[in-house]
């Protein structure tokens, strides 16, 4: 599944870390890949879904 969404690490052998936004459609609206969990921020997350 996650080559499917094109997080997947070759290198690594495991899935990037990503947030995935998806409507009620099923459409994928936002999708951004971290390097890391520190790098995640909830705040921005909550205002990409504002904007649905």
């Amino acid at each position: 599944m996650t080559q499917a969404y094109g997080i997947f690490n070759d290198e690594r052998g495991a899935p990037n870390r990503a947030v995935f936004i998806v409507d009620k459609e099923g459409v994928i609206r936002f999708k951004r890949v971290y390097d890391s969990a520190r790098a995640l921020d909830p705040k921005d997350i909550l205002a990409e879904i504002d904007k649905i």
